[in-house]
């Protein structure tokens, strides 16, 4: 009996991992090719320097905290292009295995739906377009963490280190930081859960968010937003069902330049209400499974649940999901718009909110598993007749590849990998031999170049050469003009709108990029010496560096000393946490081998 379980137990492993490895080679394939994919805000050099400006930035706001610190890290010891690779490959298969180990199902093949309907997601696909890989492996992370607070809250040993684990991955963004913790602290509590390891899940999640809330306290650029970026990062749609139902089928992104096309077919709503159908028949299934009342396995295939654990939980995370839709729908509601954009600009951080679609995260997981049961229940209820229920689980299976299926091969083309011209190690190289804070012109927050055709990218310097990099944050949306936050890139702006030139910024080098953005004004350049000029990079030296003391890039920022030590002591505290949290899983794996010899 034990023997077969198990070998059940091995198949449904084996199609569930095999099924990942194809989502990852269907998607990646052109990154079989050498190179860096860079698309938007993904950016990935080859060696990233660990700059204090990158643990805790002093000028703006600390979007990518923690993540470029930990970027460059790894990209000390293994090269950019690979860490990119391992990152989008656990991107899809985390995501894949997360979501089948967690569905509730009798049936293998709903098991696979499952798994692929969320990896194969509208959410995905435009966040991968977009760049935002970290926030994706929060997204990969959510099945895996909503598991572990079920572990948790059945007093399983080895669930909190779980919790911690599944976090660690999301809260290398803001976004997904806030959406693990307010998972973590609204599924864990209950009647009848183990307080002291709910508490300490919720104030360890709380401790993993440290690093960015430290470096938004530090920063100078302050806690209010542009509301313009309201109207300007709202959803939008994306056919003939409106921004609901774009949002309805876990799409609806800002940026229109990061919609697959397949999303315009007048076909995609209807496959969404079907979902929509599919979800509502499922959501008593999924109450029943995750409070132990229903028989048949749980979440990781061989454990399940003892009575009244899950109790209330399936409700709980119901009401995630629809924060999370109200969220991603705000800025394109009348009725919330004017709210947010004051929200924006009166709370500190509220800014995180302009960009709402992200916040679909928990939604697109709940939508999956519900549905996933919604199909099971269905094929169920047409079991006398074999063939309608084969085509329902098989429908269901290929219903997310039908509807989007230029996801595949990097997104119908659109993520290929590139390499950086020659002029980019030779600037930091002489950069480094005279390290001193850099500006990038023309001003632009984001690249057009010619060696990366048919992709717009966020201005690679600060990651590429080992000193701070000024850039202009300012970011055009349309017509509109999003103001960055950073103060000193704003005093540039306005030094080179008056005509003056650059040398008066006390920056000691300037880079002039060529690309779509145009040539720079004479003017601009006036008083720098030529260092090198290449075909797609020139060098400045600016002779004024260092004369007066007064200029913004000269001040003495030892002010900002203790505060960085202070973020990077929350950093080194997620960091212990985290390890802590693996050792302790490992000990366990250990020496539960040590009791549960393996059948051969």
């Amino acid at each position: 009996m034990a023997s077969g379980r198990w070998r059940s137990v091995v198949r449904e492993r084996v199609a569930l991992y095999g099924l990942a490895a194809a989502i990852c080679v269907a998607v990646l394939a052109p990154l079989a090719a050498p190179g860096y994919v860079l698309a938007f805000d993904m950016v990935f050099v080859p060696r990233q320097p660990l700059r204090w400006d990158l643990v805790a930035p002093a000028d703006v706001l600390p979007r990518s905290v923690p993540l470029d610190a930990v970027v460059s890290l790894v990209t000390q010891v293994v090269p950019g292009w690979l860490v990119q690779r391992f990152a989008l490959v656990a991107v899809l298969a985390v995501a894949a295995v997360g979501a089948g180990r967690l569905v509730p199902a009798d049936r293998l093949p709903i098991r696979l739906g499952a798994a692929l309907g969320y990896a194969w997601t509208p959410y995905l696909a435009e966040r991968l377009l977009i760049g935002h890989w970290a926030l994706l492996l929060g997204y990969a992370a959510l099945p895996w963490l909503v598991q572990a607070v079920l572990r948790l809250r059945a007093g399983r040993p080895g669930a909190l280190a779980r919790v911690v684990l599944a976090a660690a991955p999301a809260v290398l963004t803001p976004t997904g930081g806030l959406i693990a913790f307010g998972v973590t602290a609204a599924l864990v509590p209950g009647r009848g859960v183990p307080r002291r390891p709910a508490i300490l899940a919720v104030l360890a999640v709380a401790a993993l968010n440290l690093p960015w809330l430290v470096a938004s306290v530090t920063t100078t650029a302050g806690g209010s937003s542009d509301p313009l970026g309201v109207p300007a990062f709202a959803a939008r749609a994306e056919n003939w069902s409106g921004v609901l139902g774009a949002l309805a089928g876990t799409g609806g992104i800002w940026n229109a330049q990061t919609t697959p096309g397949s999303r315009a077919s007048g076909l995609v709503p209807v496959a969404t209400l079907a979902l929509l159908a599919l979800a509502v028949a499922g959501y008593p299934v999924l109450r029943r499974r995750w409070a132990g009342v229903a028989a048949g396995r749980y979440a990781n295939g061989d454990d399940a649940p003892d009575v009244g654990v899950g109790g209330g939980v399936a409700g709980r995370f119901a009401g995630i999901a629809a924060v999370g839709f109200l969220l991603a729908s705000a800025g394109a509601l009348p009725v919330l718009r004017d709210g947010l954009a004051w929200l924006v600009v009166a709370v500190p951080g509220a800014g995180l909110l302009r960009d709402g679609q992200k916040f679909l995260m928990p939604y697109a997981l709940f939508l999956v598993l519900c549905a996933a049961l919604g199909a099971q229940r269905l094929a169920g209820r047409l079991a006398a007749v074999p063939a309608a229920a084969g085509a329902v689980l098989l429908g269901f299976l290929l219903l997310p590849v039908a509807t989007l299926p230029d996801l595949g091969y990097g997104v119908a083309g659109r993520l290929r990998p590139v390499h950086y011209p020659a002029d980019w190690d030779i600037v930091a190289a002489r950069v480094a031999e005279q390290p001193g804070p850099v500006l990038s012109l023309p001003l632009s927050a984001y690249r057009n170049y010619p060696w990366n055709p048919g992709s717009v990218v966020l201005d690679p310097l600060p990651r590429y050469l080992p000193a701070e990099v000024v850039v202009d944050d300012t970011l055009v949306v349309g017509d509109l003009a999003v103001a960055g936050e950073n103060s000193r890139a704003g005093g540039i702006r306005r030094l080179v709108g008056s005509g003056a030139p650059v040398a008066r910024s006390g920056v000691r080098w300037v880079v002039v990029q060529r690309d779509a953005a145009g040539p720079v004004a004479g003017e601009t350049l006036a008083g720098l010496h030529v260092v090198y000029s290449g075909p797609e990079l020139t060098l400045y030296a600016n002779p004024q560096f260092g004369l007066d003391d007064t200029s913004p890039a000269r001040a003495d920022r030892s002010v900002w000393t203790w505060r960085r030590w202070l973020a990077a002591g929350a950093g080194t505290l997620a960091l212990g946490i985290t390890l802590a949290a693996l050792v302790a899983l490992g000990i366990r794996a250990v020496s539960r081998l040590g009791r549960h010899p393996t059948p051969w």
